[in-house]
C-alpha cells in the first residue's frame, strides 16, 4: 500500500546521495562478532526482564496474605517462577517466535506483516489485533521506566531509612534526565549496557547461590507438583499469586521486538548461558533466604545483601533500572516508527542520533508524552508496590495477542494446519490467559492505566487509519488515470519549460492533483516531469533492487518508485542516487518538487463525526512532508486542497 513519509534535507544532502547503495540496510548482525552481539543482547534484550528480580518474588509472598510465608507458600511461589520462564520465555519466544522473523525483523507489527503477506489481502480483524497489540506496548513503555526506576531507588531507604523521604524526588530526577539525554541520542553510552547488565546478572546469580545454601531444600521448586500444589491448596488467592509471578516475565517481548537488531543465536546465546540462569538462581536465593529468616520477606531481594555490601547493590540496581527503561523508550520509538510507515499514524519528525545506525533513532512527540506520562505515574501511585498492581495488564495483552497472530502466521502461510497449529499454541496461550485474567482483577488498584492507555492510543490508530482510507477513497472518484492524461497532453498548447519537476502522489496510476492545478493555474509543463511515488513495503527493509523502478510513459512524462521498508525513514534525496543509476536523467540545480497539501474536513455524524475530527486533529499534527520526505527545502512547491472525508 503506497504510502507518503519522509524526513530533513539539504542541498547538501541532495548531492552526496551518491553511491546508490548509501541507503540500503546491511545487517549489522553480520559486521560484529557473535560474542559481542550476545554481550550488547545482555544489556538492551533482557535489561527490563533482568530487574524482574528486585519486585516479582516480593510482590508474590505480599498476594499470598501470609504472616509468615511457609515452605508450601514459598516454594509454590518459585516453582511458579521457573515454569512460567521456561514456558513463556524459553519455549514460546526462544524457541517458536524467533524463528518467524520478517526478513530478520520481530516484534508484533512485523508478526502482523507477515500474517498480511501469507494471507495475501487486507483482513480487518487481523488488523485490529496489531493495532491493540501496538497500543498496549505503549502501556508497558509508559510502565516500565516507573516502576523499574522506582523499585531501585527504594533500596535507599534500607542504607538510611531517613533517606526514604527522598525516593521520589530521586526517581522523579533521574526520569527527567533520562528522557532529556534521548535528543542527544544513545550510542555513545550504549556501548556500557551490555557490561553493566552481565555484571547485573552475575551478581544476582551470585547473591542467589550465596543464600541457597541458607535452605537447600529449596530446590525442590523445580519440580512443577510444588506450583500446582500452591494453586490448588489456595484457590482464593491464586489468581491474585499468578498475576505478580507475571512480573518475572514482563520485558518478554523484547526477545522478540530486538530480533533485528542482535540475531537469533546472540540472543539465544545469552538466555542459556547467563540470564536464565542467573534469574532462577537469585529467585531460588531469596526463597531460600526467606524460608530461613521470614522476617526479611518485605525486602526480599536488597535484604540478599550484606550490609556493607547494599549501597553497591542500590547504585547497581539503578543503574540496570535505567538501561531497562532505555530499552523500552528506544523500543517505544521503533514501534512508533513503524506505525507510521504502515500508515497507523501521522508523520511525527523522525531524527537519526547516530550515523549509520538506523535503530538510533528519536521521535520528541513520543518522548515527551512518555515522559509526562512516567512522571504522572511515580507521583500517582508513589511506590513500585502500587505500580506492581498496574504492570501486569499490558504486557500479558501484548502476549496474548502475539501468540494469536503467530498462530495466524503458522496457518495462512501454510506451515501447518489449524488444528495442530491450536493444539501446540494451546498450552501457552492457557497459560497467558490465566495470566491475564489474573491481572484483570487488578483494574481497579491500578490496571486501568495501561488499558486506559491503550485504548486512547488504539482509538488514535484506528481514527487515523480509517481517516486515509477515506481521504484515499475520495481523491480516487475524481481522479484521471495516468495513461488518459498522457494521451490528452500529447497535443495540449500548454507550455513546455526547462528543467525536472517532481510530482509526488500516493497513488502510481493516477495524476497528482498539484500537477492539475499547475497546469490549471500556470498552464507550463516542465520537460521532464516525474511522478513520484513512495511506497512502504511489508517488509523491514528494501534491497538494492527493489529501491526503485523508473518507467518511460511517453512524451515528457516518467513515472519513478521509491521503495522503503517500514522500518525505514524514507529518505529521497538519498534514493535518488538509485534512480539515477536506474537511468533517470536530471540536474539537481534545475529540478523542483511539487506536492499536493490535502486538508480534510470533517462531514460525517455521529461517532463517524468524531473520528473524522480526530482524524483532522491528527492531520494537523504531521510533519512537514519536506522535512520527512528529506526533500531540499529551497526546491519545493506547495499547493493545497480541501477533501471532504
Amino acid at each position: 500500500m503506497p504510502l507518503f513519509d519522509a524526513e530533513a534535507l539539504d542541498i547538501a544532502d541532495y548531492l552526496k546521495a551518491e553511491p546508490a547503495v548509501d541507503d540500503i540496510h546491511t545487517d549489522q548482525t553480520h559486521r560484529q562478532g557473535v560474542a559481542a552481539l550476545t554481550l550488547g543482547a545482555i544489556g538492551v534484550v533482557y535489561g527490563d526482564i533482568g530487574t524482574s528480580p528486585i519486585y516479582a518474588f516480593r510482590e508474590a509472598l505480599k498476594a499470598t496474605g501470609a504472616a509468615v510465608p511457609g515452605a508450601a507458600e514459598v516454594l509454590g511461589i518459585l516453582s511458579l517462577l521457573i515454569w512460567t520462564l521456561v514456558l513463556i520465555v524459553t519455549v514460546k519466544y526462544v524457541f517458536v517466535l524467533l524463528r518467524a522473523d520478517n526478513r530478520g525483523e520481530g516484534g508484533i507489527l512485523s508478526l502482523y506483516t507477515l500474517v498480511r503477506l501469507a494471507t495475501g489481502r487486507r483482513s480487518v480483524p487481523v488488523l485490529v489485533l496489531a493495532l491493540a497489540g501496538a497500543a498496549l506496548f505503549a502501556g508497558d513503555a509508559a510502565i516500565t521506566p516507573a516502576i523499574s526506576v522506582l523499585s531501585a531507588v527504594e533500596g535507599l531507604g534500607l542504607i538510611l531509612p531517613s533517606l526514604s523521604a527522598y525516593v521520589i524526588p530521586i526517581t522523579l530526577g533521574i526520569l527527567v534526565a533520562l528522557f532529556f539525554v534521548q535528543r542527544r541520542g544513545t550510542a555513545s553510552v550504549a556501548r556500557l549496557f551490555g557490561p553493566i547488565c552481565a555484571i547485573w546478572f552475575l551478581v544476582l546469580a551470585g547473591l542467589g547461590l550465596w543464600h541457597i545454601a541458607d535452605e537447600p531444600s529449596v530446590l525442590e521448586a523445580f519440580n512443577p507438583v510444588w506450583g500446582v500444589g500452591f494453586l490448588l491448596q489456595h484457590p482464593g488467592v491464586a489468581f491474585l499469586v499468578l498475576g505478580a509471578v507475571f512480573l518475572a516475565v514482563t520485558g518478554g517481548e523484547a526477545l522478540y521486538a530486538d530480533l533485528g537488531h542482535f540475531g537469533r543465536r546472540p540472543i539465544m546465546l545469552a538466555w542459556f548461558a547467563l540470564v536464565l540462569p542467573a534469574l532462577v538462581l537469585n529467585y531460588l536465593g531469596q526463597g531460600a533466604m526467606v524460608l530461613a529468616h521470614p522476617e526479611l520477606a518485605e525486602e526480599s531481594f536488597f535484604a540478599m545483601a550484606p550490609e556493607a555490601v547494599l549501597p553497591l547493590l542500590v547504585v547497581l540496581a539503578t543503574a540496570a533500572t535505567v538501561i531497562a527503561s532505555q530499552a523500552v523508550i528506544t523500543g517505544a520509538f521503533s514501534m512508533a516508527r513503524g506505525a507510521i510507515q504502515l500508515g497507523f499514524l501521522p508523520r511525527l519528525r523522525i531524527v537519526h542520533t547516530a550515523e549509520g545506525q538506523s535503530g538510533q533513532i528519536y521521535i520528541g512527540a513520543v518522548n515527551w508524552l512518555l515522559l509526562w506520562g512516567v512522571l504522572w505515574l511515580v507521583l500517582s501511585f508513589g511506590s513500585s508496590s502500587a505500580l506492581a498492581s498496574a504492570y501486569g495488564i499490558a504486557v500479558t495483552g501484548t502476549m496474548v495477542l502475539t501468540s494469536v497472530l503467530g498462530v495466524l502466521y503458522l496457518v495462512r502461510s501454510g506451515r501447518l494446519r489449524a488444528p495442530v497449529a491450536v493444539l501446540l499454541a494451546a498450552p501457552i496461550l492457557g497459560v497467558e490467559l490465566v495470566f491475564l485474567a489474573s491481572n484483570a482483577m487488578k483494574i481497579a488498584d491500578g490496571g486501568y492505566v495501561p488499558v486506559v492507555v491503550a485504548a486512547v492510543v488504539g482509538m488514535l490508530m484506528w481514527a487515523w487509519w480509517r481517516g486515509t482510507q477515506a481521504v484515499k477513497a475520495r481523491v480516487a472518484k475524481l481522479a484521471i488515470s495516468v495513461p488518459n492524461f498522457v494521451r490528452m497532453m500529447r497535443n495540449s498548447s500548454v507550455n513546455v519549460i526547462p528543467g525536472t519537476a517532481f510530482f509526488l502522489t500516493g497513488d502510481p496510476g493516477i495524476v497528482p492533483s498539484a500537477l492539475l492545478h499547475n497546469i490549471k493555474h500556470n498552464r507550463v509543463l516542465h520537460e521532464q516531469t516525474v511522478l513520484l511515488t513512495v511506497e512502504t513495503l511489508r517488509v523491514p527493509y528494501a534491497t538494492a533492487d527493489e529501491r526503485v523502478t523508473v518507467e518511460p510513459l511517453g512524451g515528457c512524462f516518467v513515472r519513478l518508485i521509491l521503495r522503503f521498508g517500514f522500518m525505514e525513514t524514507p529518505n529521497v534525496s538519498r534514493a535518488m542516487a538509485h534512480a539515477r543509476a536506474a537511468g533517470l536523467k536530471f540536474d539537481v540545480m534545475a529540478s523542483t518538487f511539487f506536492l499536493g497539501r490535502r486538508r480534510a474536513v470533517a462531514t460525517g455524524h455521529g461517532m463517524e463525526l468524531v473520528m473524522d475530527r480526530i482524524y483532522v486533529a491528527l492531520s494537523r499534527m504531521a510533519a512537514d512532508p519536506t522535512d520527512f520526505y528529506h526533500l531540499p527545502r529551497d526546491r519545493v512547491v506547495e499547493l493545497g486542497e480541501r477533501v471532504a472525508i
